[in-house]
């Protein structure tokens, strides 16, 4: 008995911390991309492809979705500066964030949104309902005011972005929605070298000073001004870089670069998301954002912080110590977490 007694505390120590580990291993793949998604545990599909837009005939519900898909690729034209119904937005489209009305992948593709909302979401704090998500898009990729959850306008950008993911099971997301993490740098990103990246791949379409090119009625833009005041604004998901230049990889120069055959260098993509959002653009903010502020992501640059990063390092880099950091947090709270389950 007397060694029993001696040896008990040990193996509970030892119970304790196999239960620890097991608890930190991953049950699922994980979305880490999708600007319209947070991590929830869900599986990936590799075979998807946008449903044809020949299927849709004049019935009320074809009418419905094809007028959500005007609304996302033209969305200037119905709540741009010359709107044909309100003037509440900074005249960019929804389409030029998410190419193809959000039908490519890896265009920030919007193939997922059916699939995983309603969703919690670390930066409002709550569960998110598709409406709930577009309204922050107007908010802040278009600097503008929510419309009306009730509207047609919103039931039928709702009805379109449905349309686009079915067949998407419910809780899996297809390979190329959202956007894809890009390895990160063993450097901050430079400004100064994204700069020449810019003059080089992205002003002959953006223009010298990030105006971007309006079409020719005035009413939308072909390309779509990167800064300043017709901008998206300092609450929107492509301000944090890690967004920007993932966007930038697969994506640019437009019309030329794709996922299978990019044009930038990692570095490359870095630098020149560095030098656009250290531009000038509208300042908006969202105090309610990130009521947990221990899981702000790593490249969002606006403190207070718990891991003790300053916001030069939050937006700039170098990324890797920070998510080590974070990674380091998370295991030692599970951890902490599961020795007081099991003692309790």
């Amino acid at each position: 008995m007397k060694f029993f007694r001696s040896i008990w505390f040990p193996i509970l120590i030892f119970i304790a911390v196999i239960f620890a580990v097991v608890n930190e291993l991953p049950d699922s793949p994980v979305v880490q991309n999708n600007p319209l998604a947070t991590p929830v545990a869900i599986n990936t599909i590799t075979s998807w492809q946008p449903p044809d837009t020949a299927t849709w005939g004049n019935d009320a519900s074809s009418q419905m979705i094809r007028y959500g898909r005007d609304l996302l690729a033209h969305t200037a034209k119905y709540f741009g500066p010359r709107g044909s119904i309100a003037a509440i937005t900074n005249g960019m489209n929804c389409q030029n964030c998410h190419t193809e009305a959000g039908a490519k992948p890896y265009g920030n593709c919007l193939s997922a949104v059916a699939s995983i909302y309603p969703v919690f979401r670390p930066r409002s704090g709550i569960k998110e309902s598709i409406e709930f998500r577009v309204n922050d898009c107007l908010q802040r990729s278009l600097n503008g005011k929510t419309i009306d959850s009730r509207s047609k306008e919103m039931r039928a950008m709702v009805a379109y972005l449905e349309w686009l993911g079915n067949g998407v099971p419910k809780g899996t997301k297809p390979e190329g929605s959202g956007l894809q993490d890009l390895s990160f740098i063993n450097r901050p990103a430079e400004p100064a070298k994204g700069h020449i990246v810019y003059t080089a791949q992205c002003s002959r379409c953006h223009g010298p000073n990030g105006e971007g090119q309006l079409t020719f009625d005035g009413l939308e833009y072909n390309y779509p001004p990167l800064w300043g005041p017709h901008s998206y604004n300092t609450g929107a998901g492509l301000y944090r870089i890690s967004r920007l230049a993932s966007y930038a990889k697969d994506n640019m120069p437009f019309g030329i670069a794709t996922h299978e055959n990019p044009k930038l260098s990692d570095e490359e993509a870095w630098d020149v998301a560095a030098f656009i959002n250290t531009q000038p653009r509208p300042a908006k903010k969202f105090t309610q954002d990130w009521p947990d502020i221990s899981k702000k992501s790593f490249d969002y640059p606006f403190g207070p912080f718990t891991d003790g990063f300053s916001e030069q390092q939050h937006k700039y880099g170098p990324f890797e110590p920070i998510k080590k950091a974070k990674d380091h947090a998370i295991y030692y709270k599970k951890n902490e977490q599961s020795k007081q389950s099991f003692m309790n």
